[in-house]
């Protein structure tokens, strides 16, 4: 049996939980409090507290189970709490198959709009993406080390049922912030979990992925965008300059970069679903996002 554990099995890993369990797959995972575990177990999965701050022997018996591994918990400022408190167990783990870990293109930082990929050096602009690049760093040494399959997987801003500009935009809480020339990179949660799934079907190889959108897009385009499907006025244009913001909303309008997608593409032959926000959009308003 192919047994997944997750360690942080929130939003994103749940969308791979949901593409992967219809085909007889075992799903456990991880949560911080236990709101998170129960909120797991509601799902169907099994699920086990760990706050990464000192081991579980749960995890550490349900990594012995695992075939594959996914990391979606982030680094704190003393490294990645996986590889602090389990790296052994994992090294000794009789069966696994597969190591992914879900990073940031944040790690890229700041290319002055031009375009990058796998093959573009990281320069990360704020301690947050430092760490996230160190854990990268941290388990692809650690794959060479145990003879572990590992790949990373640098995601652009993840959005999709719940979490997107309609959403935004029902609430009150949607934002036209004008900087010109400034562009992101998306990523429907769906598109995620396709994404790895191919990984884990794939031939194992040790690699790093860009999962992102086709079409880097502003900000304010998007929010326009969805206004229209709903049929409202879209909220007024803000200046980014005079805007209020909390400081790690304006250190993600610092960094302007353009990331390809292609290796997805090329190497698991991947079709993303949601290539681009207007098609993303369009069918969460008729699933009924409205």
């Amino acid at each position: 049996m192919t047994r997944l554990f997750c360690l942080g099995l929130g939003y994103t890993a749940e969308a791979l939980a949901r593409r992967v369990r219809p085909l007889g797959w075992h799903i456990a995972g991880t949560a911080r409090t236990p709101e998170g575990v129960a909120r797991i177990k509601a799902l169907g999965h099994d699920a086990i507290l760990f706050d990464g701050k000192v081991p579980a022997p749960e995890v550490a018996d349900a990594i012995a189970a695992a075939t594959q591994l996914l990391i979606s918990a982030g680094p704190d400022d003393e490294g990645d709490p996986t590889l602090r408190h389990h790296g052994r167990d994992i090294a000794d783990a009789p069966d696994l198959l597969w190591i992914g870990y879900l990073s940031t293109i944040g790690v890229y930082g700041d290319s002055g709009g031009e375009w990058v990929d796998e093959t573009t050096m990281p320069k990360p602009g704020s301690e947050r993406t430092r760490r996230r690049l160190k854990a990268e760093d941290d388990w692809l040494a650690f794959g060479r080390t145990f003879g572990k399959t590992v790949q990373v997987f640098r995601l652009g801003g993840i959005y999709g049922a719940g979490r997107s500009a309609v959403d935004d935009l029902r609430d009150g809480t949607a934002r036209r912030i004008i900087k010109p020339g400034q562009v992101f990179n998306r990523i429907h949660v769906e598109d995620i979990a396709g994404a790895l799934e191919a990984a884990i079907d794939t031939a194992p190889a040790t690699r790093i992925f860009n999962v992102t959108d086709d079409e880097p897009a502003p900000p304010q385009d998007v929010i326009a965008h969805a206004a229209e499907l709903l049929g409202v006025a879209p909220p007024p244009e803000q200046d980014f300059e005079t805007a209020e913001l909390s400081p790690m909303a304006r250190s993600f309008y610092g960094e302007n970069k353009r990331v390809s997608n292609d290796r997805v593409k090329r190497e698991l032959g991947y079709a993303f679903r949601y290539p681009d926000y207007r098609t993303a959009l369009a069918a969460l308003h008729r699933n009924g996002w409205r």
